[in-house]
């Protein structure tokens, strides 16, 4: 039996609510604005594979974009519909995928249910978990200059952390710092995947530009970046040492601490120009 899609408007991204604020000591009673955290699930072909603890926006964007960075495909014309369906217990995102990458899937499922925070949760193996990424071999060079830029500009462009103050954001950027595109979420894989996302699904050319985030760089948000063909990427607070390894063996030039007129290169200082500084 097909599949009925009852397409119902998506969950807000966030709601208002009263609560007690306490300032100098006194309390009032306020209205306040609180970021959505629901449950989302990813289905492959009709089989339910992860649930993650996401912003329920740009639900289309972040299936795509885990689809790739977990390489689950290879190509998002192995991507062949995409739908979202919503509940009382969060919203469904429907993928139909080649059934060459389905076969592949089924090899390797694993539950990655509330992977926001450490993003190993329900790994079945350490190769699944430490898998090897293609290097990047990009002769491009970045200006230090546009990625400060950039990292100075992103809080301009964060609508929802600018009402909701909880959520984190990544955004693509030309290689002369101007932000192209940003994506927000309460966790900060699920902004990475759904920017991956939203340029997979444009005529952008990926590789030209660079990735900047508001969070740390963990292992995988470098590996997500590499795994989409990116070859710099900033983040505006620390990184971790697995980070700076996968990012030397990927090709991947990451960026620490990028604030101000200030950043550490973590691995191929090569790709960042700092003549102009």
């Amino acid at each position: 039996m097909d599949r009925v899609v009852t397409r119902l408007p998506a969950p807000q991204a966030y709601r208002a609510i009263e609560v007690g604020s306490v300032r100098a000591g006194v309390c009032a009673f306020v209205q306040d604005r609180v970021a959505e955290e629901v449950p989302v699930a990813l289905e492959f072909n009709g089989i339910s594979h992860a649930v993650m603890m996401a912003t329920p926006t740009d639900l289309e964007d972040f299936a795509y974009g885990f689809s790739m960075t977990e390489c689950i495909v290879d190509d998002v014309s192995q991507i062949h519909d995409c739908e979202w369906t919503t509940s009382a217990q969060g919203c469904t995102v429907h993928l139909s995928i080649a059934a060459s990458c389905f076969a592949r899937l089924k090899e390797k499922r694993r539950n990655l249910t509330g992977r926001t925070g450490c993003g190993l949760c329900g790994t079945e193996s350490l190769a699944h978990a430490m898998r090897a990424v293609e290097p990047l071999t990009t002769p491009l060079c970045f200006d230090a200059n546009a990625v400060l830029l950039a990292a100075a500009s992103l809080r301009d462009h964060q609508c929802l952390l600018a009402v909701t103050g909880a959520t984190h954001a990544a955004a693509w950027c030309r290689a002369d710092g101007q932000i192209e595109l940003v994506r927000e979420d309460v966790g900060r894989h699920n902004a990475l995947d759904k920017l991956v996302g939203a340029l997979l699904r444009s005529s952008l050319d990926v590789g030209s530009g660079f990735v900047v985030v508001t969070s740390r760089a963990s292992y995988e948000m470098v590996q997500k970046t590499a795994t989409a063909g990116i070859a710099l990427l900033a983040a505006v607070s620390g990184v971790t040492g697995l980070a700076v390894d996968v990012a030397q063996e990927a090709g991947l030039t990451l960026l620490g601490f990028t604030r101000g007129t200030d950043f550490s290169i973590y691995s191929h200082p090569q790709r960042l120009s700092l003549d102009s500084k």
